[in-house]
């Protein structure tokens, strides 16, 4: 049931994304950095976390994850440090992701060897 669950609910939020780019005149990229700040909004408010309970990875891996990701490190790294846990807690709590899509970005790069559209 966890499956159907988070196959649902992260299919909900790409079905949301894909209705956005073909419905309004928003760019892909506006999009996804609505979906990352929608993530932080929910996820400050804690109203994410109820879905993430409810849906696991179909809540964390979408773009809003990430935003959620983004508040939830700096909420813990208030609690832990204070004010400075404003400006580390975010990068701390999704550094392991950050590094990732840099790395696998660069191998890419690398395998492929992009070029310009032109």
């Amino acid at each position: 049931m966890e499956y159907l669950k988070a196959f649902v609910v992260g299919g909900l939020l790409c079905a949301v994304g894909q209705i956005l780019i073909d419905r309004t005149k928003m760019t892909p990229a506006r999009i996804l950095v609505s979906y990352v700040v929608a993530g932080v909004v929910l996820g400050g408010l804690g109203l994410y976390e109820k879905l993430v309970d409810f849906a696991g990875a179909g809540a964390t891996t979408p773009l809003t994850g990430f935003g959620y990701n983004l508040a939830k490190g700096v909420r813990e790294a208030v609690a832990e440090l204070g004010l400075p846990g404003v400006l580390i807690g975010g990068v701390r709590a999704s550094a392991a992701g950050i590094t990732a899509a840099v790395f696998f970005g660069y191998l890419m790069a690398l395998l492929f060897k992009p070029k310009d559209k032109s």
